[in-house]
């Protein structure tokens, strides 16, 4: 029996390891998420010859999958997640040639964002530290897993009043620099006295901008993830099912109701190209009926209610 050149005896199992690996060492990618996407493609791709996986196999990954009632999003999130395996093997050497894969078509956008009494409902029934991270997410769109939560204390300065995310740390790669509201000035400056308290109590540097707090064996460690307290925080607020991903529409939909320039929100926001601003530039009841208020000329430009203006 001929032995097969090394390229073709690659198998998944070792370009998944490769993307983990890779992923390890420039921390482009939170490994809590990678775990999640690459479960199920490694169920379905295991012991597969990497030169030999084509389009029939992304076919039968998607049927599946879709019997399994997972969501077009999520299915082109797992399938670009075997992408960027296949693309590094690639460029490592493991794969000679690179298959055309077609991907489910992209869904329509989410429309879910939070009007602001919505927002503030579920705010506070989170616990102090997570309302900071909300407000943030709330005012910049930023996404709260992948760069709220993983903020460190070397990104805020309280005496320039801003706050930044390095290069390489976000989902396009570009980094931001914002500049803090009085609202989020006065949070982050307690934000950080909470975290001394924790550092005196535990006698070390911490690092993070959002550590545990408690007393257990987590004190101290940067939080990864508060989806229970989330769910409950909704479900309280009468608002159940909604995502922390809303804030990124309802950011987008904030800065350009508020006049401020097209390009600069795209940089406060962290979005690359217009297509995809313009799909989280959510429009509601509330701005139609704006809208129509103008029209009528019961609002001024200015946004004053010429119907309620005291003589």
């Amino acid at each position: 029996m001929p032995i097969l050149p090394r390229v073709d005896r690659v198998r998944y199992e070792e370009i998944e390891a490769d993307l983990k690996q890779h992923y390890e060492a420039t921390g482009s990618r939170d490994l809590t998420e990678y775990k999640r996407r690459v479960q199920h493609l490694t169920k379905a791709f295991r012991g597969h010859r990497v030169a030999g996986i084509g389009q029939a196999d992304v076919d039968r990954y998607v049927v599946a999958r879709s019997e399994q009632r997972a969501k077009s999003a999520t299915i082109r999130r797992e399938l670009g997640t075997l992408t960027k395996m296949l693309r590094l093997a690639y460029k490592n050497g493991k794969l000679l040639r690179l298959p055309l894969l077609d991907k489910p078509k992209e869904g329509a956008p989410r429309e879910g964002f939070f009007e602001r009494e919505q927002y503030e409902a579920v705010r506070r029934r989170l616990d102090v530290d997570l309302q900071v991270a909300a407000t943030i997410a709330y005012t910049y769109g930023w996404r709260m897993q992948s760069e709220v939560l993983r903020l460190e204390r070397r990104h805020l300065d309280l005496e320039t009043g801003t706050l930044r995310l390095d290069p390489g740390t976000t989902k396009n790669d570009d980094g931001r620099v914002v500049y803090l509201t009085p609202e989020l000035n006065m949070l982050l400056v307690a934000q950080v006295e909470r975290i001394e308290a924790v550092q005196r109590r535990l006698g070390r540097i911490i690092p993070f901008v959002f550590p545990h707090g408690g007393k257990g064996g987590r004190a101290g460690t940067p939080r990864r993830d508060f989806r229970k307290a989330w769910a409950t925080a909704c479900k309280k607020a009468g608002v159940a099912g909604r995502f922390r991903h809303d804030f990124r529409r309802t950011a987008v939909r904030n800065l350009v109701n508020a006049g401020v320039p097209e390009r600069v929100a795209m940089t406060i926001t962290g979005h690359r190209t217009r297509s995809v601003f313009d799909r989280y530039h959510i429009v509601s009841p509330t701005d139609l009926q704006e809208a129509t208020r103008r029209l009528a000329g019961t609002i001024d430009a200015a946004g004053v209610d010429t119907l309620h203006v005291a003589p």
